[in-house]
């Protein structure tokens, strides 16, 4: 049997091709209960054979309810990002929800316009990258009565729930970490800091435990560059030209501490003999390159697996006694410094 027409098959056309009711058609296509499996078998036989598609928007409008979560990431490029997305959907997609996914490139701007477009999709929840949003994407978020997520960072007053953890904490862990080891001209190399929390709280962090102990903070040592390996071989070289040079470099992403490994390579340095390097997130190739990168570790699967946790008890209407997850970091000690 084969549709033949170009109109697109619907809810009746499968019902009559199954030799069932519509109303029968449709819980089967829902998996209802009240119809027999053999039935349920028969009417998604003929919805393939059909090529059906449901009407989601109908189902929405007469359920209030859309299946759908969103999603609103800083970028594409960044694995870190990827496998938390991909955590979420893994942990949502037993329960029936599907992501909608956009990406703001960290322009307040174009979050705001994101989360419009997602409202008007009547998406059930909205999960957000960080804390940082414009006024008037506080106001659509607290006025749009749907489950609100942010997640990678804390933040002590969150428009609804956050998941993450304690950039300013890693930071200043690593930092630390780098003064034990007798380190006293520690360098940063962070993102660009504009509209982007994270790296804020990163950099806050550098500097309290170069405070504490008792060290002076120096912007000569300190350069913001974009997330990008290049931009992080680009900043050593800049930081190895300067006439006192640093004896360790903290770099707040591990693509930005891998750029700074491969410059340190091609000048003939040895790491950690000659200068430390020290990376943040654990990607997958700071433990196969040489030498093996040290790094905070990020737990981005269970971050992705608790922000999928929390939008379902939302969505479930279960008790809200937590607003504020703290899912920890790890120094991973390795060969760079």
């Amino acid at each position: 049997m084969q549709h033949r027409s170009d109109r697109r098959a619907t809810i009746r056309d499968v019902a009559k091709a199954a030799g069932v009711s519509p109303i029968t058609a449709s819980r089967a296509m829902q998996g209802s209960g009240l119809v027999r499996p053999k039935t349920i078998e028969k009417v998604v036989q003929a919805a393939k054979q059909l090529d059906y598609i449901p009407n989601l928007a109908a189902g929405t409008l007469s359920t209030n309810a859309s299946h759908l979560v969103a999603v609103i990431l800083p970028n594409m490029s960044n694995s870190i990002f990827a496998d938390t997305l991909q955590s979420i959907s893994d942990s949502l997609r037993d329960s029936g929800y599907q992501l909608l996914v956009g990406y703001s490139d960290n322009s307040p701007e174009l979050e705001e316009l994101l989360v419009r477009t997602f409202l008007s999709r009547r998406a059930d929840a909205i999960v957000m990258t960080g804390h940082m949003h414009s006024d008037e994407t506080n106001t659509l978020l607290r006025r749009a009565g749907v489950p609100i997520v942010e997640m990678w960072s804390l933040n002590d007053k969150p428009l609804d729930t956050c998941v993450g953890i304690s950039n300013f904490d890693a930071a200043r862990s690593m930092t630390e970490f780098m003064l034990d080891k007798g380190h006293r001209r520690v360098a940063f190399i962070g993102g660009l800091l504009k509209n982007n929390d994270r790296t804020q709280s990163r950099l806050e962090g550098y500097r309290a435990a170069l405070e504490a102990a008792g060290l002076d903070y120096d912007p000569d040592l300190v350069r913001e560059v974009p997330f990008e390996f290049e931009h992080g071989s680009l900043a050593m070289r800049e930081l190895l030209a300067a006439r006192q040079k640093p004896d360790a470099v903290f770099a707040a992403s591990d693509i930005l501490a891998l750029g700074a490994l491969l410059e340190c390579n091609q000048q003939g340095l040895s790491v950690p003999g000659d200068i430390a390097v020290a990376g943040f997130d654990d990607e997958r190739l700071a433990s196969l390159i040489k030498p093996s990168l040290t790094t905070i570790g990020v737990p981005r699967q269970a971050i992705g697996e608790k922000v999928a946790s929390v939008v379902l008890s939302a969505l479930r209407g279960a008790p809200v006694d937590q607003r504020i997850f703290d899912m920890g970091f790890t120094l991973v000690e390795r060969e760079s410094a």
